[in-house]
């Protein structure tokens, strides 16, 4: 165990001094692995990064939620003219659900109304994203309440004007002052804030709640009635734990279809759609990614496999002499061969690592400038650099281990000299 040690050590002197001799003729060959190592890892990080941060603004729901619309998350076999004229879901629909479905922990109706313009004394914020719902969307959202509280089921079903802020529109109307309780006018009427939202820090899509204004649902359908156009009604549904997804799915198309008169024969006229098909989706997604990351960065480790290679082969042309007398004295052709071997291996180790520092540097440019957008760069992903550098040094190294470990001592030296 020790001489192998011995071996290492000395087969690390050996590349390190093939840098410090021959800078330029490493420098070029180790390009490729560098090159590719970068490529790989930035890729796997990108993806990584990208996908941290897809499911960081989807988080607060769970991949169990079912969303009923009119509209499909994805592809649908029904011709985009004809679920265009689907009716939309309405607030009868959530109530019968509410009272007929089983196995239902929360169901919330919940409308998406255009942005509006909220007013408090001297201080006004234009074009301000609104959420209109029933009180079941603190549950099913997992909203998180900093002050104050959310409004309850009796100010959701009489439509009180209760607003709940987010927390950049808290502050930019109000400042240090604390805004529970306080009077703001919106839709030309006055409303009662009762709570502020947590802090978020923006999305990816920019979706972040620190600029949403939440209110009750019936508080829209006053004010922009059941078939406003302008507005898009949907009903989020969590269903119990442990439910079997196949038979919920089944029993709540059922169930719509009831209500809504559907003869058999006759196709659904909404969608369920499922949080867990998105997520699945963005799986799909990032694995392409991957892939196609894989396999360009596969040509640069290539060029850079033959690069480590031809470092070798004149390594074992600069050393035959060593090579005989070691030989000689009765180093045995595995010793011959363990040495160059390791030699390669560190070498494109050294490449790899390279690479793993621009990465790195990569990295912390593209978070500064991306904004609150994090690159990540993981412990695993390095590892994963790591290894393959050390691949790439293994198989590009064979060859030249294996003509070095067969010279013939005698000749070693007389060639030598």
């Amino acid at each position: 165990m020790l001489i192998y040690l011995r071996v290492l050590k000395e087969s690390f002197n050996f590349a390190i001094n093939a840098l410090k001799n021959n800078k330029l003729r490493t420098f070029l060959s180790l390009l490729g692995v560098t090159i590719g190592i970068f490529s790989i890892i930035a890729v796997l990080a990108a993806v990584d990064s990208l996908k941290k941060e897809i499911e960081g603004s989807i988080s607060s729901l769970d991949n169990s939620t079912i969303i009923l619309m009119r509209f499909p998350f994805g592809p649908t076999d029904i011709p985009r003219w004809k679920w265009l004229q689907f009716p939309d879901v309405d607030y009868e629909e959530y109530q019968y659900l509410k009272k007929n479905m089983p196995d239902i922990e929360a169901v919330s109706f919940v409308l998406n109304v255009p942005p509006s313009t909220i007013k408090y004394e001297e201080n006004t914020l234009s074009s301000v994203e609104i959420g209109a719902s029933t009180h079941e969307y603190y549950d099913i959202e997992s909203l998180q309440i900093a002050n104050g509280r959310f409004f309850n089921e009796s100010e959701s079903n009489s439509g009180s004007p209760v607003v709940i802020l987010g927390d950049e529109i808290a502050e930019n109307l109000f400042g240090e002052i604390d805004p529970i309780g306080r009077k703001v006018r919106l839709y030309g009427r006055k409303f009662t804030v009762i709570g502020v939202l947590k802090k978020e820090g923006s999305g990816l899509f920019g979706d972040s709640k620190d600029t949403v204004i939440l209110l009750p649902v019936n508080v829209a359908r006053k004010i922009y009635g059941d078939n406003n156009k302008s507005t898009f009604p949907q009903i989020i549904i969590k269903p119990e734990k442990d439910v079997d997804n196949a038979e919920f799915i089944a029993m709540l198309k059922q169930k719509i279809r009831m209500s809504r008169g559907l003869k058999t024969g006759e196709v659904d006229t909404f969608f369920v759609n499922q949080l867990q098909g998105f997520t699945d989706a963005i799986d799909n997604i990032t694995g392409t990614m991957n892939v196609i990351g894989w396999l360009i960065s596969g040509f640069s480790l290539l060029v850079g496999g033959f690069g480590i290679a031809n470092i070798m082969f004149v390594s074992v042309k600069e050393r035959t002499n060593l090579i005989g007398i070691q030989k000689s004295l009765g180093a045995k052709n595995r010793f011959i061969m363990f040495q160059f071997l390791f030699e390669a291996v560190i070498l494109s180790i050294i490449g790899g690592l390279i690479g793993l520092v621009l990465v790195f540097f990569a990295s912390l440019i593209a978070s500064s400038l991306a904004g609150d957008f994090e690159f990540v760069l993981s412990l695993k992903n390095m590892l994963i650099g790591t290894l393959i550098s050390a691949i790439i040094g293994l198989i590009s190294g064979i060859l030249p281990a294996i003509s070095a470990s067969k010279l013939d001592p005698v000749e070693a030296i007389r060639t030598g000299m």
